[in-house]
């Protein structure tokens, strides 16, 4: 198996768009090689825990109501294009997504990060959920398989933050300042939601050039 890091945020629609095209890829080479774990980067890491207005926080990062419609406009039919239909009239804030990091690190303890990142996106990105409320992280884990209760316990405490944030942090120190991103074998990096024809080739280059194993850094 190669490893496959994933650095991404869940209300980063580039990382639910890079998301779909990779799982198209990986669904058109079932024998792929990849074994996949999903990272932390918080888009907005001074994000007040109750987050924001999400017109108000968009027209303040694009600069007005119309540049932010353009942006989105490219990111809705970049969406269409990876089989993707988002309803942002549903999502009314962005939230602080620290806890759902932590709901993924934990996830992946168990064996079932990849579909709690795929619940993560669904509910957020198709359903208007708010990812950043407890309960609703909590309901999430329990569709996911995990257990409820325990989830919302350790949500309420501050376990496991301090790692998400070092883990963050780290990725920005070795040179990641958008997402997504994806490593290989810790050796190679794609940057971007690529769409499917990409990973097309570099699952191709992989199987005639496997990567020669090399340590985390």
């Amino acid at each position: 198996m190669i490893k496959l890091d994933v650095i991404s945020d869940p209300v980063c629609p580039w990382c639910y768009i890079g998301k779909a095209n990779l799982d198209r890829a990986l669904e058109a080479n079932p024998a792929h090689p990849f074994e996949i774990e999903w990272h932390p980067f918080q888009l907005n890491p001074d994000m007040a825990p109750e987050g924001k207005d999400r017109r108000e926080y968009l027209e303040a990062k694009f600069g007005g109501k119309a540049k932010a419609v353009e942006v989105y406009a490219r990111i809705e039919q970049a969406a269409r294009d990876a089989g993707l239909e988002i309803d942002f009239s549903a999502i009314p804030r962005i939230p602080n997504t620290l806890d759902a990091h932590r709901l993924i690190h934990w996830a992946g303890l168990e064996g079932r990060q990849t579909a709690v990142v795929a619940a993560l996106f669904r509910a957020y990105w198709k359903e208007g959920r708010d990812i950043g409320d407890r309960a609703v992280l909590a309901t999430i884990a329990a569709e996911c398989g995990l257990d409820a209760a325990m989830i919302a316990r350790l949500l309420d405490t501050t376990a496991d933050a301090d790692d998400i944030r070092a883990r963050d942090h780290h990725a920005r120190q070795r040179g990641v300042s958008g997402v997504p991103c994806f490593i290989i074998a810790n050796q190679y990096v794609v940057s971007g939601a690529q769409p499917p024809q990409v990973w097309a080739q570099v699952l191709d280059e992989l199987t005639a050039n496997p990567p020669a194993a090399k340590p985390a850094t």
